[in-house]
This record gives structure tokens, sequence and C-alpha cells, in this order.
């Protein structure tokens, strides 16, 4: 068993000093429960090695650990400079070229060969995330643009390359994504994040792929780019999950616009039942330091009060000379958030009888109004899909989510989500058997004890495994 009950997951990036599997069984057991593999770095060889120990570890301990695999998407980079860094100063010029070279002070590779047709002039360049500001002076139409560095500083090899006013005709899986999506889906990995989204066309393309081959991975649409602001309904309508990623998105568009985008995405994910993870820069210092800045106390305290269902660490997990102290330190500040009552009892609006999924809903809706009103202890459905789990918690209950499903994929699957735990079950007999099964199996665990209320949803009759029609409230005898 899990040493914290808190309800907010956390997600944690695998690099060098978390990828053995001593050291993943320790950052588990401290409250890890997503890994993500980044495909930014790394090799097939070495994630596949994450993927294997993080599933020994599932088996030995019975965790439900879920693997997030993060294709990298069109990142635009600059290519290798003469003696890996030049200084660059206000008011020069550089050439892009889409040529290979090794750059200097006035010419640069860049690695996206529409760069010098999809510019055009006045439009700003940031490299090194926003560190160096550009802006383009004239483009051949072809292999090269030139651009007026408009503040000094260091350019360095391989940096990556934001175009906030430019619409970038690259598309949003690179031919790297779709080897690295082949490898993620052939090793069932449960989520699969997209990079640099910009239409909810990108999330339909991806999930036409994953279910051309037959698997289940779930989508989490990344958000990072201008675009994907301004199409995030269709987004949020089309992806199963949705990550805030803060950097790039903060490079993107104004800086002073995140904290209230950030906000907004939340709020909309919670209506529509879709879990969300803010993500970057949470807890950065703590890659050098022992203990963390004040301020990011704070942003990972207001991500749980915003009602994120995940916060994720990168860097402080993946290279970060202190991996299980973060997540320690994680885990007291959500504890501490949660003894709040704000983020409890969160009320959306009722899907009106024309929807397919009214029903099911309607019993979800007032399930979570019924436990607040009884202060039941727990809410328990027996789920196929992970639907009425995920409802559920989008109304934030008090209550413990308990999914009991005989579909072993989905137990991993929603670990992502807000305060959900799974268990195996397989033996849907009669509904009054399984109530009573369910309820000795959660006592047994120390979950409830005698005397507790407890929210039973369930699909009559039982065999048939549709959608959740029949609501029971009853004690734990």
């Amino acid at each position: 068993m899990m040493k914290s009950d808190k309800k907010t997951k956390i997600v944690a990036t695998i690099g060098p000093v978390t990828s053995s599997k001593a050291m993943l069984k320790k950052i588990i057991e401290a409250g890890v429960n997503v890994c993500r593999i980044n495909f930014s770095h790394g090799s097939h060889e070495d994630h596949l090695k994450v993927i294997r120990r993080v599933a020994e570890i599932n088996k030995e301990n019975g965790y439900h650990t879920a693997i997030l695999a993060d294709l990298q998407g069109p990142k635009i980079r600059i290519g290798e400079i003469e003696g890996g860094a030049v200084n660059i100063t206000k008011g020069e010029r550089i050439t892009f070229s889409t040529k290979k070279i090794i750059g200097n002070a006035t010419k640069v590779y860049i690695n996206y060969d529409q760069f010098p047709k999809d510019v055009t002039e006045g439009e700003r360049i940031l490299i090194d995330d926003g560190k160096l500001a550009l802006k383009i002076i004239s483009t051949n139409q072809k292999d090269e643009a030139v651009a007026e560095v408009l503040n000094s500083g260091v350019l360095s090899s391989k940096k990556g390359v934001n175009l906030p006013n430019t619409k970038v005709s690259l598309p949003s899986l690179t031919e790297k994504d779709r080897i690295d999506l082949e490898f993620a889906i052939e090793h069932n990995v449960e989520w699969i994040g997209l990079s640099f989204v910009r239409s909810a066309r990108d999330i339909i393309e991806l999930k036409h792929i994953i279910k051309s081959k037959g698997k289940t991975s779930r989508v989490i649409a990344k958000i990072e780019k201008p675009e994907a602001v301004a199409d995030i309904d269709d987004i949020i309508a089309k992806t199963d999950a949705i990550m805030v990623a803060r950097g790039d998105l903060g490079v993107e568009i104004p800086m002073e616009e995140v904290p209230l985008v950030q906000k907004e995405i939340v709020k909309k994910c919670l209506v529509e039942a879709k879990p969300v993870i803010i993500a970057t820069q949470m807890m950065e210092s703590m890659i050098t330091n022992i203990s963390p800045t004040r301020a990011e106390v704070n942003d990972v305290a207001n991500a749980v009060l915003d009602g994120a269902d995940a916060v994720m660490l990168s860097g402080e997990t993946s290279v970060g000379a202190y991996p299980l102290q973060v997540i320690e330190s994680m885990v007291k500040i959500i504890e501490q958030m949660e003894t709040s009552e704000s983020i409890y009892h969160q009320e959306t609006v009722p899907t009106s009888p024309d929807d397919e999924r009214f029903i099911s809903d309607s019993i979800c809706f007032n399930a979570g109004r019924l436990a607040a009103r009884v202060n039941a202890k727990a809410i328990v459905t027996m789920t196929h899909s992970g639907y009425t789990a995920i409802k559920i918690s989008s109304f934030r209950p008090k209550a413990g989510t308990y999914a009991f499903t005989g579909n072993h994929a989905l137990l991993n699957t929603l670990s992502l989500v807000w305060g959900v735990r799974g268990f195996y079950y397989d033996k849907f007999v009669s509904t009054d058997h399984t109530i009573a099964d369910i309820k000795f199996i959660l006592k047994k665990n120390g979950y409830v004890k005698e005397k507790d209320l407890i929210i039973n949803l369930a699909s009559m009759p039982i065999s048939d495994k549709g959608q959740s029609n029949m609501l029971k409230l009853s004690f734990v005898d």
C-alpha cells in the first residue's frame, strides 16, 4: 500500500538518477503515481528498461503506477555552434540556414526546412526558452532568413527555438515521433503526451493511429502554443487529458498571461471531466538544492487549490541531485492543501437528457452531492471503461473514489486521475453479492470501517457491464 493517501497525483520524469529499479521503487513508494518517459532524451533501450522495471514493481507490490510516454513533437532547434557557444550582441545580424553547417556568431543551422517560407519580416524568434530574442529582417523564401539580435547573450548549440508569431507548417507528428509512438504503443503505455498541439485535429490524428494498431493508450494534449489556447474547448472535447506545459507556453504567449490561462484550463477540464496536469519548473530549484523556494511551494499549492489532477516534475527527478526529497516535499505540500475544504465538491452543470451519457452522468452527479450531504467515506464504481470513475473524480468528492474493474490495463490508467484508487475485480455475479464483497475488500484494506456510509454505483443488470444506472447508499457492517 502507498504511504500517502493524497488525492492529487504526482507525475515524475524518469532519467539517469531515477531509472534503477531500487530508485523507482523508492519514488513510487514516496508518492509517484505516473512515471514519465521523455522521448526528447534517452534511447528506446533506456526507456524499455524503465517500462519493464515499473511493471515488475507494480506486480511485486500490487501497485498500479502508470507510464506516460511524452513525444518530442516538432521541436525546432538550432544546430551545433563552433566551440559549443558564442556571444552575440544586440543590433548584429544572424543568418538562419536550412543547410547543415557548424554555426557561428553570423550564421547558424536551423532544423526546420520550411523556416524561410513560413517566417515573414518583423516576426520574432526566441531561442533557449526566450533568453535570446531576434527579429526577422528578410528571407529568400528558400533556404535562408536574416534576423536582427534584440538582446545580447550567449548562443549555444542545439538550443530550442520558439516562433510565437509564425504559423508553423510542421506536422504535429514528426518522423521521430512516429517511430517513438510505434515503440510506446507496442509496449502498451497507458498515456501518450502529444507536444505542441495546435488544434483538435492533431489529437484526432494521433487517436486514429493508436486505434488502427488495436491499442488503448490514452492521449494527453500538451498546451504550449497560442493556437492551442485559442482552440482549447475543441481540444479538451477530443483529448483524454490535458497538460499545461508552462515552459514553452510562457515563451509562446506573454509570460504574465500564463497563470490565468492555467486556471481557466483547469476549470474547463473539471467541467468536462478531463484529467489535467500542471507541468514545468514546479520545484526547479531542487535540481540543485535540498529544499524548494517558498515561491515553488506556493506554485504547487496553488495547482492543488485550483483543482489539478496531477502536478509534474521534470529535471527535478530525471537529472536532479535530490529526486527522493523532491517527491517527499511535494507530498507534504499536497497533503497540507488537501486539508482545505475549498478544493472539494465542485458543482458542474448536469448534462442534458439528449446526451447519450445522461443517465450515467446524472447518477455520478448525484453520487457526488449525496456523498457531501451524508459525509460518505467512499464512492465505489464498478467500471470497465473508467468513465464513471473519472466523472466522479471531476466533482472532487471528499469521500474516497474506488474503481473496481476486470480491465487490468485500466487500473494503471486511473493512477493519473485525482482521488481514484483502482482494484482488480472480476466476480460480477449479482449486484447484492458484489456490493457486499467490495465492502469487505475495502474494510479489510482499511479504507472504510464499521458504520461508515458508502455509496455504490452499478449498472443493472450487473452482468451487462453497461452504463451506471443505479446508486445505493448503505452502512458498512
